[in-house]
């Protein structure tokens, strides 16, 4: 994706957001939920959300979670064989020269297969994709 591309999605109000942004909104802090509700197209990936889910407690808490998501309007982008694909690709590139982990990857192929940015605290876990625009989160 072109840096035009990226600004594009930017002014179209498109962003896809990792799971760290989303963990800090629900710990109540106003950074993560002024730069999500500056977004009117929010997305996450399935990976994401069972990482929200893998932090429950309890049945109410996993209600929490689809509460959180209902209410802003996020839409959950499911895998597909091309997102598997990708990365996989991104594994075997980056694993060991940057020590990418699975939900990384999966949720990098993601942004680069719906051509959307992704929106994340961890920018250097995204760093040496190329071709993954990044809009990074400060919390402080």
């Amino acid at each position: 994706m072109s840096i035009r591309r990226f600004a594009a999605c930017e002014r179209a109000g498109l962003m896809l957001f990792d799971t760290d942004v989303l963990i800090w909104y629900m710990r109540g802090n106003t950074k993560a939920a002024a730069i999500i509700e500056e977004f009117p197209a929010k997305s996450i990936s399935v990976i994401t959300y069972m990482e929200l889910l893998q932090g429950v407690r309890n049945k109410d808490e996993i209600k929490l979670v689809r509460d959180f998501l209902k209410d802003l309007d996020f839409v959950v982008i499911p895998l597909t064989e091309n997102i598997g694909h990708r990365a996989s690709v991104y594994m075997e590139q980056y694993c060991l020269k940057a020590n990418m982990c699975l939900s990384d990857a999966l949720i990098a192929a993601t942004a680069v297969e719906n051509n959307l940015p992704v929106c994340t605290g961890n920018s250097r876990h995204y760093k040496p994709i190329g071709e993954l625009q990044i809009k990074t989160f400060r919390n402080r």
